[in-house]
């Protein structure tokens, strides 16, 4: 079998999974906050941006900016309910009022857009590229230049700029922060609202790819989950990586395999690691 096409099918998959995981890499660092809402918002993302192109007639590039700022006003939002028990850490409340948030978004969205799948006009989606033996889409690149551009950005905020200074003195200490004059409440909306903003971004980019449905949030969660976890909680270049190499994995697999089994496989690779490697692929 020729795996060129499954490895470059591998890498578009992957680059999804990386820029869906980027935002959480960050809240996960700054504000050691578990946003089971995640995946809902991503969907949220999607839901907008097709909403835009279909019933208001806006071109597909112009409805992904529209799809980020409302995502990110629905995540601030979120944030400004959730600040007590951000500023408490408190963890386990943290988890059960998040997962309520996307259990609510998701039953909004399915009232609003409703239960059939839904496609994104994407221009980029029917263009196909050729690579050797391997076929693939304008939208494939799109959502490849989007991933690495995310996380270099991101990644030279968070250590080259006083914001992210900021940000990591937050992370390691917020009651610390705070004598020195960082209002640390201040950070957590920031980094809510870029997470937010970051799903809607990923949804409006690797949705066109399949139909749509407002139950796709809790899936996208797993795969997230299993892309931080295994590139080491907060490491922006170890998801990055463990993204790239999770769809390659997942793509690899379903081709000499069976695509039923791909998310089992890929769990059993993540108890693998966490027991060899518990801090996981952590390169920074």
């Amino acid at each position: 079998m020729n795996v060129v096409p499954q490895l470059v099918n591998g890498v578009a998959l992957g680059a999804g999974y990386a820029l869906l995981a980027v935002g959480w890499t960050v809240l996960l660092s700054a504000a050691r906050l578990v946003n089971f809402a995640h995946g809902q918002l991503y969907m949220l993302g999607a839901f907008v941006t097709w909403f835009a192109i279909s019933s208001l007639g806006v071109p597909y590039l112009a409805a992904i900016p529209i799809a980020v700022v409302v995502v990110a006003v629905i995540g601030l939002v979120m944030q400004l309910l959730m600040t007590r028990l951000v500023l408490q850490q408190n963890i386990v409340s943290l988890m059960l009022v998040t997962l309520a948030f996307g259990y609510l978004i998701e039953g909004g969205a399915a009232s609003i857009f409703g239960g059939n799948p839904e496609i994104i006009d994407s221009p980029f989606r029917g263009h196909n590229l050729t690579l050797g033996s391997a076929r693939f889409t304008e939208q494939d690149v799109l959502i490849l230049v989007a991933a690495l551009v995310m996380y270099a950005g991101t990644f030279l905020v968070l250590t080259r700029t006083k914001v992210g200074r900021v940000v990591r003195g937050v992370a390691e200490d917020p009651k610390l922060a705070q004598l020195y004059g960082i209002n640390a409440a201040k950070v957590y909306v920031g980094v809510f609202v870029f997470a937010a903003a970051s799903a809607a971004l990923a949804g409006a980019v690797i949705a066109p790819r399949s139909p749509i449905l407002t139950s796709i949030g809790f899936q996208e969660v797993i795969i997230t989950f299993l892309v931080v976890v295994l590139g080491g909680i907060g490491s922006i270049i170890g998801s990055l990586v463990v993204g790239l190499g999770l769809g390659i994995f997942v793509a690899l697999f379903g081709a000499f395999a069976s695509p039923a089994y791909s998310t089992a496989a890929a769990f059993a690779v993540l108890l693998v690691v966490l027991v060899l490697r518990p801090e996981g692929f952590k390169t920074r």
